[in-house]
């Protein structure tokens, strides 16, 4: 283990601290596309030394990025707080260097399809020789071994081979995808705990070890109850459009100036949905009276339910039914909820201020630590690549001459 990954026990701290719970820790960033970034981003927003390496690129790299380049939003989000060296690791002084730095790190990221890393030489195997303390970490489309091992896999094509499109969106609408990278962000987070958990057993053991997950392990296992209704009952999902497929009513219904969720599925909820709006007649039905003649009568309900609604604007539901312990909720485009009232209130936008770009505003971590509260801004933006090559390799040792001829030469 290297002397930057050491722990030492201490007794509990009660002032804030504000150098990052992770900030012991060197992450070298092997990642391209999403999901493996997003991993990578659990690191360095809490205090992680990354190092993005990055191949050397000649002409312009915006428009080979399937990301938007590094100046653009999506790219800014992903790879603030990390420092960027170019290294080409399909050279034999590159592929050297880069273990020069795997021997003094913590942990690796990776997201190459599964064959990629050992063929570059940059694989677990290769690295563990050097560090055995390393923590390697890996993302790959379908999985490290099996059939499908070697397919690219990208997050609208697990989304299809997950399941997840054919129990998304109506019978009217058919298989939608969901409107974000839904599996690409569930494989990082996946990853992102699995290195947090290695380094916890690397504190008590000092072994390090081998992680990943895939796309298609992450997706699966997003499904949830979903999965679970086939693999303990045979029960393949339909898709239910805005309904929940269990729970009667949670949902989407009308009201007088637009659409409106809620949910009043459990008996208590039901009840003091139909007490509040005056619904009388819906709270006298026996058919509706229990949670099981809900579900068995859900397409006369959702529609009793809209005729209900439809006396109401969307914030006199929000008005009423949230008082009363039933969860309802506008439905507002994405503008719209980063300047309500509560997400402005949390600092969701937060600046970071770029050398080109000047002051921009990204998205911040969704956790919260009370040692280490967020910051009023980010730490640096995304770099450009390459942009801290020469003060990030003398770290390593090398010298202002080693620096110009792996320059001269293309490695860097």
């Amino acid at each position: 283990m290297s002397e930057r990954s050491e722990s030492v026990a201490r007794a509990p701290e009660l002032a804030v601290r504000r150098d990052g719970p992770l900030a012991h820790l060197r992450v070298l960033d092997l990642t391209i596309a999403r999901a493996g970034p997003v991993a990578v981003r659990v690191l360095a927003d809490w205090g992680a030394d990354v190092i993005k390496i990055e191949a050397p690129v000649a002409g312009d790299a915006a428009a080979r990025s399937i990301t938007g380049g590094r100046r653009g939003s999506d790219e800014q989000n992903l790879h603030r707080n990390k420092r960027s060296v170019q290294l080409d690791l399909k050279s034999a002084a590159g592929l050297e260097l880069f273990m020069r730095m795997a021997a003094q790190s913590d942990v690796i990221v990776e997201n190459f399809r599964s064959d990629v890393k050992s063929r570059l030489g940059v694989g677990y195997d290769d690295v563990q020789k050097i560090n055995p303390a390393i923590i390697y970490a890996s993302i790959s489309g379908f999985g490290q071994h099996g059939p499908d091992s070697n397919r690219p896999g990208v997050d609208q094509i697990i989304q299809g081979e997950s399941g997840l499109m054919a129990m998304t969106g109506s019978t009217d609408t058919g298989p939608l995808r969901v409107g974000v990278a839904i599996s690409d962000t569930s494989a990082g987070m996946f990853l992102g705990q699995a290195i947090l958990i290695a380094l916890l057993h690397r504190e008590r053991t000092g072994e390090g070890q081998w992680v990943h997950t895939s796309l298609l392990e992450a997706m699966l296992a997003k499904l949830d109850f979903q999965a679970a209704r086939y693999t303990m009952q045979g029960e393949v999902p339909q898709p239910q459009g805005n309904h929940h497929p269990t729970m009667v009513p949670m949902g989407t219904f009308e009201a007088s100036d637009g659409l409106v969720n809620v949910a009043a599925a459990s008996p208590s909820m039901w009840s003091r949905f139909c007490n509040v709006l005056g619904a009388t007649a819906l709270a006298g039905r026996a058919d509706y009276a229990t949670t099981k003649g809900r579900l068995a009568n859900r397409d006369a309900l959702r529609a009793d339910v809209d005729t209900v609604l439809r006396q109401f604007t969307v914030n006199d539901l929000v008005a009423r039914l949230n008082p009363a312990g039933v969860p309802c909720g506008a439905i507002k485009d994405v503008g719209e909820a980063f300047e309500s009232e509560q997400v402005r209130h949390l600092g969701m936008a937060v600046p970071v201020t770029h050398p080109v770009l000047g002051e921009v505003n990204l998205v911040r971590s969704p956790i919260n630590l009370s040692l280490f509260p967020h910051a009023a801004a980010l730490r640096c933006a995304a770099p450009d690549p390459g942009a801290d090559s020469y003060g990030v390799l003398a770290e390593f040792g090398i010298s202002e001459t080693e620096y110009a001829e792996l320059r001269a030469a293309g490695v860097i």
